[in-house]
């Protein structure tokens, strides 16, 4: 009986965290809204390289004792914190305003600005940004442009329309860049993949 009962206590302890946490976040993201949302970018796109890197190992079977690559992590918490961050939250708030909820069509119209015109330039900015952050010349940017833009670009409209759909018109706005960020989890994996 004494475990079942030390159990319970961790669960209400650990649900007890979660809710200072979540009350702490929302407290964060109210003060301080693209600080807050830089920040939670920067972590989970570093988090998705290492999980990236994780699966990676694995599917090659290597040595897991093999040190990880730090420096592919930082670089996307990096690209996270100063890019994904502030440009997704300042391009929220630019769609909520340029295309208000009562517009006929809102939610298609800003899906379309969405993919068609932000997916790719947020998309190219990442291959330009993660080519500078690599140390890579000039024609190598170019050669993956060639290479992964095109079907990285189809794979960001697959997976990412029906999200953005749902974003879009449907979760509240503040909340916008957390559920990209979660969603970017698998996606930083893949394109964590398309770098080998």
């Amino acid at each position: 009986m004494a475990p079942a009962a030390s159990r319970l206590r961790a669960g209400a302890g650990l649900r007890a965290l979660l809710r200072r946490a979540l009350v702490q976040y929302l407290r964060l993201l109210r003060l301080y809204p693209v600080l807050t949302k830089a920040t939670t970018s920067g972590i989970l796109s570093a988090l998705g390289n290492f999980l990236a890197q994780m699966i990676e190992k694995k599917r090659e079977k290597e040595n897991c004792s093999q040190k990880l690559d730090v420096s592919g992590p930082l670089r996307y918490a990096i690209y996270g914190f100063f890019f994904t961050g502030p440009l997704n939250h300042f391009f929220y708030l630019f769609m909520e305003h340029w295309i208000p909820p009562e517009v006929p069509l809102a939610g298609v119209k800003r899906l379309l600005l969405d993919r068609l015109l932000f997916a790719p330039a947020f998309l190219l900015l990442f291959f330009l940004i993660m080519n500078f952050l690599e140390g890579r010349e000039t024609a190598a940017f170019a050669v993956q442009i060639r290479r992964s833009f095109w079907p990285a670009l189809c794979m960001n409209w697959r997976v990412w329309t029906p999200v953005q759909f749902i974003n879009i018109n449907y979760v509240p706005l503040q909340f916008r860049v957390l559920f990209a960020n979660l969603v970017s989890l698998f996606w930083y994996i893949y394109l964590a993949s398309l770098g080998k």
